[in-house]
């Protein structure tokens, strides 16, 4: 899925992308390349993968933190999040999903916006316009969950559940997941939302590939999301 944007004289140094990585060998070398040449620095962490998918990522030109064993998405971005911090010309931090979903085009619009008007958090939302059609089941299973979340944090959000988001430095510095599975989404809109800090919807468009279909993705996460709430 490389990128069709025209690359910069040369890629953002201050904007880190964060990508809990498992089990996506398929797709992560061109979810990396995609990347690259926008954003110098593009961190995968690699969950416990048995396919190879952090050599590969690797090669792509991404850093890569290795969990030894499979410890869920959650503890992925936290572990990310955290090496990205340790970092001082980290001034951002976009989380970014592995499978080959999410667009440059908006990561970049997404970093640009926080920049031009001086905001901590941006979260994707692909319920501000009609160009991503998920389907009936998961958008009923979002919505859902997208309330639940709604019910118990600060923040009243369209898309509650959409991994691409920018988060400033100050706000990434609040963030500590102990849900290691897809209950974490929830969290962290709860952590961010009580920073105070501004926040904003930016609307995106998730792209549901054959690749992503094939791997039951579109409904099981949904469905993990609601069991994970639930559960919590």
């Amino acid at each position: 899925m490389s990128s069709s944007i025209p690359a910069p004289r040369s890629p953002d140094p201050a904007a880190w992308v964060v990508i809990p990585l498992y089990n996506e060998a398929g797709v992560i070398a061109d979810v990396v390349a995609g990347l690259r040449p926008h954003f110098a620095n593009v961190v995968c962490v690699d969950d416990g993968s048995v396919d190879g998918s952090a050599d590969l990522a690797e090669r792509a030109g991404a850093r890569v933190v290795r969990h030894p064993v499979n410890l869920g998405q959650g503890a992925a971005l936290q572990t990310g999040i955290a090496y990205a911090l340790e970092h001082t010309g980290c001034e951002y931090i976009v989380t970014f999903d592995a499978d080959g979903q999410h667009r440059v085009e908006d990561a970049l619009g997404m970093v640009r916006l926080a920049r031009e008007e001086d905001l901590a958090i941006i979260f994707g939302s692909r319920f501000l316009d009609d160009r991503t059609n998920p389907g009936w089941i998961k958008k009923v299973i979002l919505k859902t969950a997208v309330w639940v979340t709604n019910l118990t944090t600060s923040l009243k959000l369209t898309d509650a559940h959409n991994g691409l988001r920018v988060i400033r430095r100050d706000a990434a510095e609040r963030i500590d997941l102990k849900q290691d599975r897809m209950a974490h989404a929830t969290e962290i809109v709860l952590e961010l939302g009580r920073s105070g800090l501004p926040w904003r919807e930016y609307p995106v468009e998730l792209l549901y590939t054959d690749y992503s279909k094939a791997k039951g993705q579109s409904v099981l996460n949904a469905v993990n999301i609601l069991v994970d709430l639930v559960v919590r």
